[in-house]
């Protein structure tokens, strides 16, 4: 059963931008948009398993920072090549300022 995991303080991540979270033996990327909502997927690209965390956020996208391929951090589609497979997508939170997960 899943349950909601404290993250980290909203703060600690900036607006438009993406951090690496590992729990229970699982890597994620956790994301904040410009109005402040969090974003959670998988934390590996689907095309070569490199960490998201190390890539640029621009809107609600997350460019993969080997070969630039793009995905909807908010629905986990793929939106440029070489991604063609959908990154697994979180429930996340925020309350009283921190950064919740359901994984």
């Amino acid at each position: 059963m899943a349950d909601w995991t404290r993250v980290c303080a909203l703060d600690e991540i900036e607006q438009e931008d993406v951090i690496r979270f590992d729990h229970d033996g699982r890597t994620f990327a956790v994301y904040r948009d410009l109005a402040g909502a969090a974003y959670c997927t998988d934390g590996l690209c689907t095309h070569e398993q490199v960490h998201l965390a190390d890539g640029l956020v621009m809107d609600d996208e997350i460019e993969c920072p080997k070969h630039n391929g793009r995905f909807n951090y908010k629905t986990g589609a793929p939106l440029r090549s070489p991604v063609c497979v959908a990154l697994a997508t979180y429930p996340a939170r925020v309350t009283d300022g921190w950064v919740e997960v359901l994984v």
